[in-house]
């Protein structure tokens, strides 16, 4: 546990905590969907939406591992449990569609839970911008590239 980080995080550090839990489960649910979104996939631009897919999932497992980080120098336990990720998650999960062919589909739900995470971000960087530089700054750079995994698979419809 890192006695500055906690006094620098200010005297929300145990709510701040908890809503980067939050968001270190939905990273981990987002990663997984689009993962197993990705390997399902069938159809005619079904490679590339895949493609697509796979880039985005391991950028989202990137971000768990930066979060984590980031629980563990505020003195925190990242959620080590999966049962855990779907009890605490702001986005939830959501299984790829039965129709393997339903492009849309995919990149619907995709959208969906991009737009879930920017929501997830923006709260947390409201929480963190007058009192945590360090977590603010973390939280602006995911903000980024959530925004960036929004407009990509906006493009594609």
């Amino acid at each position: 546990m890192g006695e500055k980080a906690r006094e620098l995080a200010g005297k929300n550090v145990e709510k701040v905590l908890e809503e980067l839990n939050r968001a270190y489960a939905d990273e981990w649910l987002a990663f997984y969907q689009y993962w197993v979104t990705a390997k399902v996939l069938e159809g005619r631009f079904a490679g590339h939406v895949a493609g697509e897919l796979k880039r985005l999932a391991m950028e989202e497992l990137e971000h768990a591992d930066e979060l984590a980080d980031r629980i563990v120098q505020l003195g925190g336990r990242p959620l080590a449990h999966p049962k855990h990720w779907l009890e605490r998650s702001t986005c939830g999960y959501k299984e790829p569609a039965q129709d393997a062919r339903d492009l849309d589909a995919a990149i619907r739900a995709t959208i969906d839970g991009e737009r879930c995470a920017i929501s997830v971000y923006r709260k947390l960087a409201d929480m963190t911008r007058e009192s945590d530089y360090v977590t603010f700054q973390l939280i602006q750079h995911i903000l980024e590239e959530e925004l960036e995994h929004e407009d990509t698979f906006e493009n594609l419809l």
